[in-house]
């Protein structure tokens, strides 16, 4: 699979660059970006399917490299916030937007609220306080996931939201259930199954 480079930038002393994970046919095509998490690259297994499902949907899908440090996390809404809005400068324009981010690139959410762009969250930080007010104020055309062993997983401080919400039973951050692989397997496909669902129906 080829992926063309479409930029690269330096910002808190890292690199971020965006690039085009799949491209579409049609000019019309809704696009997405997908966003990594601190250790959690776009070719995780989490964002690859997602990526995987929306290429063959027929979205341009626009993923985002970046290598994080100290001063990145010390202000991480506003590095991910230049990330998010590059990735999609760097795409083509669309009607139709979305974002699929992991854990860090959750961050994205106030600027998602303020732009009006809906998001498939994974892992969010919601013991953060943007992100949690964030995701309270999402709308029906968003989904949250979350591990229920994961201390930044807090559904109940998110109970008034309108978006999907999924905790998934004994999972971590990756949303992997510890010394259980085929229990991880079965716990991320019914992810799946449920996010394409959510894409068709939203």
């Amino acid at each position: 699979m080829n992926f063309e480079d479409r930029g690269r930038t330096r910002q808190y002393g890292v690199t971020m660059s965006t690039f085009v994970r799949a491209r579409s046919n049609s000019d019309s095509a809704p696009v997405a970006v997908i966003l990594p998490g601190a250790g959690y690259t776009a070719m995780g297994p989490l964002l690859y399917w997602c990526g995987e499902m929306l290429a063959q949907e027929g979205w341009h899908v626009q993923g985002v490299e970046w290598t994080v440090d100290a001063r990145a996390l010390s202000d991480p809404q506003a590095f991910v916030e230049q990330a998010v809005a590059e990735a999609f400068d760097a795409a083509p324009q669309s009607s139709r937007r979305l974002i699929v981010a992991k854990s860090l690139g959750c961050f994205a959410l106030p600027w998602a609220r303020r732009n009006g762009i809906p998001g498939v969250w994974l892992t969010p930080v919601v013991t953060n306080e943007d992100v949690r007010l964030a995701l309270i104020e999402a709308s029906a055309a968003d989904m949250a996931v979350g591990g229920d062993a994961d201390a930044a997983w807090l559904p109940e401080a998110i109970a008034n939201t309108r978006a999907n919400v999924i905790s998934v039973p004994k999972a971590d951050h990756s949303l992997a259930i510890p010394g259980d692989w085929r229990g991880s397997l079965t716990a991320q496909t019914a992810i799946f199954e449920t996010i394409a669902n959510h894409l068709t129906t939203t």
